[in-house]
């Protein structure tokens, strides 16, 4: 599986999703946000603070020339993972519903955060069951997911919500953590995978989601 992940000016986890990768056997080719001489199966949008979440966080990154590549394999059907700050991109770019918005509580939010699997039947997820409980490490200042009535209607109805907050941290309508697109192939989740991929760091719940791609 060919796997490309956008590196961006401020972004933070691009090493740490490759890492990620590497322990389940795949070589991921990290690529600079000017370029749009590439392909991939699955494209990563990885955590961080892209342009130093000036603005809002995504709505500089999402004119990056890379982007480009990023639209055009959406059209395609491609996979797309936006992790953290990634996820704000996607919003950004309208690939998957609703904003993020600063944490309720205006703080930034880093720890180990509980998290309920709201559904399997996606490849992001197919590893684990129905309404299990996993931890996640989360860190973000604007990881509000917010959606109007309607869109949060959709999205239960459609089975497009793949994780929830347990003791919801920033306010996110519905406890929402995660959502995929109406395909379900491209996602967007707040929780860090990447940094819960080896015992030394607590636990590698996070291989076992990335494993669903491959």
């Amino acid at each position: 599986m060919k796997i490309a992940i956008i590196q961006l000016p401020g972004v933070n986890c691009e090493f740490d999703t490759a890492c990620a990768f590497s322990k389940l056997g795949v070589s991921a080719e990290i690529i600079w946000h000017e370029r749009q001489d590439f392909s991939a199966d699955l494209i990563v949008l990885p955590g961080g603070f892209s342009y130093g979440d000036y603005l809002r966080c995504g709505a500089i990154a999402k004119f990056s020339p890379a982007m480009k590549v990023v639209l055009e394999h959406a059209k395609k059907g491609g996979f797309i993972l936006g992790i953290c700050n990634g996820f704000q991109m996607l919003t950004e770019l309208h690939l998957l519903k609703g904003t993020l918005l600063r944490n309720k509580n205006l703080n930034f939010i880093a720890k180990d955060q509980s998290l309920k699997i709201i559904s399997n039947n996606n490849t992001l997820l197919k590893n684990f069951q129905k309404d299990e409980l996993i931890s996640l490490p989360i860190a973000h200042g604007e990881g509000n997911f917010y959606a109007d009535e309607s869109t949060l209607k959709n999205l239960q109805d459609k089975d497009l919500i793949t994780l929830k907050y347990e003791d919801n941290p920033n306010g996110s309508s519905d406890d929402i953590a995660g959502i995929c697109d109406e395909g379900k192939r491209i996602f967007g989740l707040m929780p860090h995978p990447e940094r819960a991929c080896d015992e030394l760091l607590g636990s590698k719940i996070g291989l076992k989601m990335l494993k669903g791609f491959l």
